[in-house]
């Protein structure tokens, strides 16, 4: 099975200036763990909720949430994004897909086309071909 197969295709994606706040809101109320970083379809950077775990100061010295929710909004996706990325094709096998996550540690995979984001994959989508 390919990785065209089983990815999301319709994935929703974060600007490289809007505020962490954004992300945090998108990934609480869609539950969702990883959000692409775009410009125009083409894939920068990902953030992922350790992300902004990470860059929560707030949440790091156990303050509530107002005071985590108004650092979040002092800073921009750019500044926490991962942009070294381990990407795949659509083309490839699911395998493939689920050995680099296991690799890499990581969750998921931007699925790209010319540096162009298409889709992408995480460890739920590829556990979901094999139970069910």
């Amino acid at each position: 099975m390919k990785v065209k197969d089983v990815m999301v295709k319709e994935v929703t994606t974060l600007g490289i200036n809007e505020e962490l706040s954004l992300a945090d809101d998108i990934m609480n109320l869609g539950r969702i763990r990883h959000l692409p970083v775009v410009d125009d379809e083409k894939l920068l950077g990902i953030i992922s909720q350790r992300d902004l775990f990470k860059a929560s100061l707030g949440s790091a010295m156990g303050f509530g949430g107002d005071v985590r929710r108004n650092f979040l909004k002092t800073v921009v996706v750019k500044e926490v994004m991962i942009k070294e990325l381990i990407t795949i094709s659509p083309e490839a096998d699911i395998k493939e897909a689920g050995r680099i996550m296991l690799e890499n540690k990581i969750g998921c995979l931007p699925v790209v086309v010319d540096d162009r984001l298409v889709g992408l994959i995480t460890e739920t989508d590829i556990l979901r071909q094999y139970i069910m």
